[in-house]
C-alpha cells in the first residue's frame, strides 16, 4: 500500500490527467517560446481532428452498441472445443474485441478459471491490443486502408504465433503452472463478467442498457478525442521541429536495421494505440521506412503499459517474459513482411 493511500481523501488532492494537461501545456509553451507557430499548430491539430471525426463517431457508436446489447459476451464461444480451434478463433476474435486493456483482465481471469488453455488465452492476449473496430477506423482514416488491413492481418498472425508457440512448449518449464497464486487486482473497474446473460439486441427497451450505451459512448468519445488531440499536437511539433533527415537516417531505407529499431523503439516508447497512429503518420512523412512503421505499431501495441499490465496481473514473470519475447519476434516478422510488400 502506498503512502498516499493512507492519507485522508481531502489531503490527497485531485488526480490530474496528464494527457489533458499536456494538451493545455503544449500551446502555452508555443505561445511563450515560439508564438509564430501557435496558430499553425492549432490549425493543424484541429483540422486533423475534424477530418477524423466521422471515424471517431462511427467507432464510438459501434462499441457503445456492443456494450449495451452485451454482444461482447459472444466472444467467449471462441474458447470452447478443441485447443487448435480455440487458438485460431481467439486470435481472430482478439482483433474484434471492444475491450480496453483493463477490461481484458476480468475476461481472461474468467476464461482461465473455466479451464481455457493458456495457448488460446495467449493468442487472444497478443491480438487483442493490436486492433479493434475503433482502431481500425482511425488507422484507415490516417494511414490508409491497406495499412489498417495489413495490421489486422498481422494482429491475427501474432495471436496464431503466440498460441502455437505456447501449445508447442506447454510441457516446458516456462509455461508450466503459469498463473499467479493471487492475481493482482488491477484495472479501471470497468470490467464485468463476460459470460453473464445473453445479448439483448433491442437494448433501448431497458433503462439500464440505455444508460450503458450513453456511458460507453461518452467515455469512449472523450478517450479518443483526448488521445488523438494530443497526438495531432505532437505530430505538428514533430513535423516542425524534428529534422526529417534524422528520421530518415535512423528508421529509413532498406535492410533489417530500420525494422529491428522500429520494434525496439516501439516497445518502450508506445503511449496509446490511437495516439500512435498520427505519430507514425508524421514519422512516415519524414522518411520512416514502411517496415519500421509496422514493426513499431505491432511491438508497441502488445508491450504498451496497459496491455502489458493486463498480462502481468495474472501470470508469473517467466510467462510475462515469453509474452514480451513473442511480441518482439512477431513485430519484426510483420515489419519485414510489410516492408517487402509495400
Amino acid at each position: 500500500m502506498s503512502e498516499s493511500s493512507l492519507l485522508p481523501a481531502w489531503h490527497r488532492g485531485p488526480r490530474i490527467d496528464t494527457a489533458w494537461l499536456a494538451i493545455v501545456l503544449i500551446p502555452l509553451a508555443l505561445a511563450l517560446f515560439d508564438p509564430s507557430q501557435l496558430l499553425p499548430t492549432l490549425r493543424f491539430a484541429l483540422g486533423a481532428l475534424w477530418d477524423t471525426a466521422p471515424f471517431i463517431a462511427f467507432a464510438v457508436l459501434a462499441v457503445a452498441w456492443m456494450k449495451a446489447t452485451g454482444a461482447e459476451g459472444l466472444l467467449a464461444r471462441a474458447f470452447e472445443g478443441r485447443e487448435l480451434r480455440m487458438i485460431v478463433l481467439a486470435a481472430m476474435l482478439g482483433g474484434l474485441s471492444p475491450f480496453c486493456s483493463c477490461e481484458v483482465i476480468p475476461f481472461i481471469a474468467a476464461l482461465l478459471a473455466l479451464g481455457a488453455p493458456l495457448s488460446a488465452v495467449m493468442a487472444f492476449w497478443l491480438s487483442s491490443p493490436l486492433m479493434d473496430p475503433a482502431m481500425f477506423l482511425i488507422t484507415a482514416g490516417t494511414l490508409g486502408v491497406k495499412f489498417a488491413v495489413a495490421k489486422t492481418v498481422f494482429a491475427v498472425a501474432m495471436g496464431l504465433l503466440g498460441g502455437g508457440l505456447v501449445k508447442a512448449f506447454a510441457s516446458g518449464a516456462v509455461f508450466a503452472d503459469p498463473l499467479r497464486e493471487a492475481p493482482a487486482a488491477m484495472g479501471c473497474g470497468c470490467g464485468t463478467n463476460p459470460f453473464s446473460g445473453k445479448p439483448v439486441w433491442a437494448f433501448w427497451q431497458e433503462a439500464q442498457r440505455r444508460a450503458a450505451f450513453v456511458t460507453s459512448a461518452r467515455s469512449n468519445a472523450l478517450f479518443l478525442v483526448k488521445w488523438l488531440a494530443l497526438a495531432y499536437l505532437i505530430e505538428a511539433l514533430m513535423l516542425r521541429y524534428v529534422p526529417a533527415e534524422l528520421i530518415a537516417d535512423l528508421l529509413g531505407g532498406p535492410g533489417a536495421w530500420p525494422v529491428l529499431l522500429g520494434a525496439l523503439v516501439g516497445a518502450p516508447a508506445y503511449l496509446n494505440g490511437y495516439a500512435a497512429v498520427p505519430l507514425v503518420d508524421a514519422l512516415l512523412a519524414q522518411g520512416m521506412a514502411e517496415g519500421a512503421a509496422m514493426s513499431f505499431v505491432i511491438a508497441g501495441g502488445v508491450s504498451s503499459i496497459p496491455a502489458a499490465l493486463a498480462v502481468w496481473a495474472l501470470v508469473k514473470p517467466r510467462v510475462f517474459a515469453a509474452y514480451l519475447g513473442i511480441a518482439l519476434l512477431g513485430a519484426v516478422l510483420a515489419g519485414f513482411t510489410w516492408g517487402a510488400m509495400a
